[in-house]
């Protein structure tokens, strides 16, 4: 992506709960809409592989 970095970290960086597919901030530990502490980071694609 063509964006700045304050920008792309704004989107990419981010949990995302499993059960209910949630956004949630990066320091979350659970669930902001439904409290589950399943969480996993975002999915980045990584660039130059």
């Amino acid at each position: 992506m063509a964006r700045f970095p304050e920008a792309e970290a704004r989107m990419l960086v981010r949990k995302i709960c499993m059960k209910c597919n949630a956004r949630n901030a990066a320091r979350a530990t659970r669930c902001r809409k439904c409290g589950y502490k399943g969480l996993r980071w975002k999915n980045v694609e990584r660039k130059g592989i």
